[in-house]
């Protein structure tokens, strides 16, 4: 049995180790607590993004949140095709992010909901934010009545991908540059036989002819985007050059599902044409034979004739970054988009994605500027302007094409067509004419 003295000895001991024990599990709930505080005085932003572009954006989280150590940002990427549903289900719901990447032709619909924060004060006060420093066309798809909803993060435009050699040996040495040009060259091309088709306008896309009625002038809808403006004579005279394409036999009569190997038709001389975005360039070099190294490069689309510029009219497209009214974190979001926006992280973006920068200042990086295949981009990129911005353009989109299609296929006279066209936009834009007419 133990002594006295002894067993106050270990109850002593006992107690020390105790309260050891408790002053540790104290200092470590303390030390918990000081985090958790630290971490709640911080600024936590949730930033969706969409596609490719959303599993990159993540990776250059840690660099952004190292310059700004009180803001964490929590990256969800969302596939594009689920994109759209679930920006507006989650606005119903009340469960949107602070900032979001978004496609430019959706913003007017966000606007129109109320979603999205105008940004016209926020960027003004922006040290990194220069519409100076962006292409204008681009700058513009995100200003709704006259207030700024967007900041461009990378952009989208089409050009011409064209096969060098054939044009060359039709006299074409440099590009066509107007629209009797471009007529021409596709003439000798067809009549010499150097490729079977001049060209391939996939029937069911309407983005041809969108690019050259923005080419002749025209607003495709009128002034206050409640009516069609396709009997007007810029847009008529447009689809004129685009069915004369296909009754001169210029162009193949096939939508983009007939076409089996859209780069390895090229390469055998089934078109000399083809009217694309800078996702294809890639596409092209990886596809294209090595034998075709050389022959083929892009061009900007023809002007309607040398007086309407030095190129045609592109469309203005790509992502942008916005934020949504509700949030509670819209300097932060600034300071991310601020981030994402620098020329230097817009190129080392472009390195990893392809998506081309938005900043001017980006493009005299070496990676953009020594590429022969893209001056035809940067020079486009001056000379795009915006689509419609209502929210019901993608429902008229399709029905541009269902009608071009017809028209193609001689199902519509080309008047028939045009006055079709307006009646069934004039019906989509109907409730739009309403609202407007009803507004306060």
């Amino acid at each position: 049995m133990l002594n006295e003295k002894a067993m106050k000895r270990r109850l002593h001991s006992t107690f020390n180790l105790r309260h050891s024990a408790f002053t540790i599990l104290l200092l470590a709930c303390l030390s918990l607590l000081s985090c958790s505080r630290a971490r709640s005085t911080g600024t936590h932003i949730e930033f969706w993004g969409l596609g490719r572009e959303g599993e990159v954006v993540a990776d250059m989280m840690p660099e952004f949140e190292r310059q700004n150590p009180g803001i964490r940002v929590t990256v969800q990427q969302i596939p594009w095709t689920a994109a759209h549903e679930k920006l507006l289900t989650a606005y119903v719901g009340e469960a949107v992010p602070d900032i979001a990447q978004m496609g430019n032709t959706w913003i007017p619909e966000m606007v129109a909901i109320g979603a999205l924060e105008d940004l016209t004060p926020l960027a003004a006060k922006a040290a990194n934010i220069d519409p100076n420093d962006y292409f204008s066309g681009i700058w513009a798809t995100n200003i709704v009545d006259r207030k700024l909803y967007g900041i461009p993060w990378y952009v989208d435009t089409r050009v011409v991908f064209y096969r060098k050699d054939m044009l060359a040996a039709v006299g074409y040495s440099s590009p066509p540059k107007t629209w009797a040009e471009w007529a021409d060259a596709m003439q000798r091309i067809q009549s010499q036989h150097k490729a079977r088709f001049a060209i391939l306008l996939p029937t069911n896309e309407w983005e041809p002819i969108v690019q050259l009625a923005l080419t002749n002038g025209s607003t495709i809808l009128n002034p206050a985007g409640t009516r069609g403006a396709f009997e007007e004579p810029p847009f008529a005279g447009a689809f004129h050059f685009y069915l004369d394409i296909f009754r001169r036999g210029f162009a193949p009569a096939i939508s983009n599902t007939q076409i089996a190997n859209l780069y390895q038709q090229f390469a055998q001389g089934d078109f000399a044409m083809y009217i694309s975005g800078p996702w294809n360039v890639g596409e092209f070099r990886r596809r294209l034979p090595p034998a075709m190294d050389g022959k083929w490069s892009t061009m900007p689309l023809p002007a309607r004739d040398a007086q309407h510029g030095p190129t045609g009219v592109s469309m203005a497209g790509g992502s942008s970054f916005v934020v949504f009214k509700s949030s509670k974190n819209k300097e932060a979001a600034m300071k991310l988009i601020e981030y994402l926006s620098q020329p230097a992280v817009q190129v080392r973006f472009y390195e990893v994605t392809g998506d081309l920068p938005a900043r001017r200042s980006a493009w005299r990086s070496p990676l953009l500027a020594n590429d022969p295949l893209f001056p035809a981009f940067r020079e486009q990129l001056e000379r795009v302007a915006p689509l419609p911005q209502v929210p019901e353009w993608e429902e008229i989109a399709t029905t541009i094409y269902e009608h071009g299609e017809a028209a193609v296929r001689g199902k519509f006279t080309e008047a028939q067509a045009l006055a079709d066209l307006d009646r069934t936009t004039d019906r989509i834009l109907e409730k739009r004419r309403w609202i407007l007419a009803h507004r306060p």
